[in-house]
């Protein structure tokens, strides 16, 4: 019996406690990083920079592989004409070339995808910069990212979302 007036003693004190810290107005933030990640223009122009910068790669593959398409219908129209020998060197060259558009395909989508990284990367710190910007300024004492898997449930009220991309649109603008 003493164990369990000791227990509830105990649970007793530690309510009190919690009420009074938790007494005071906390001002708390909920954002969404990918909704200012896919809507802020930082991150439109990072894409468009990306694409511009493997385009020409894309179109030596795409040409490769129109290559190996007229090589392939070719091979296959003159089959039945062809020697065994020169069949054989047809069909040899058509291997070769369809590991190299294979290989330059991984190539480029491998870079592409480093490339994609490391520029994300950078805009992420830059969003949080931002956001840890308008939290301090807007005196915030706790904002918390949505698509972190870290809150079950965030009020309109609480999101700041819209202001912070509002926020990133004039900064991109003024940088421009």
């Amino acid at each position: 019996m003493k164990f369990l007036a000791k227990k509830l003693y105990i649970l007793i004190i530690t309510l009190l406690f919690s009420s009074i810290l938790f007494a005071q107005e906390q001002k708390i933030g909920l954002v969404s990083f990918n909704v200012l990640m896919q809507s802020s223009p930082q991150f439109r122009e990072v894409m468009e920079s990306l694409q511009g910068e493997f385009q020409p790669r894309q179109r030596e593959l795409q040409a490769k592989q129109q290559e190996l398409q007229e090589l392939a219908e070719k091979v296959q129209k003159d089959a039945a004409v062809m020697g065994a020998t020169e069949r054989t060197n047809a069909e040899r060259e058509l291997r070769d070339l369809q590991r190299d558009v294979n290989r330059l395909g991984n190539e480029l989508q491998e870079d592409i995808n480093l490339r994609q990284n490391e520029e994300i990367a950078k805009l992420q710190r830059s969003l949080l910069e931002v956001v840890n910007g308008y939290a301090q300024n807007n005196g915030f004492d706790i904002v918390f990212a949505s698509d972190a898997g870290g809150v079950l449930y965030g009020s309109q009220s609480v999101n700041i979302t819209s202001p912070i991309a509002e926020l990133l649109q004039a900064q991109f603008e003024s940088s421009e």
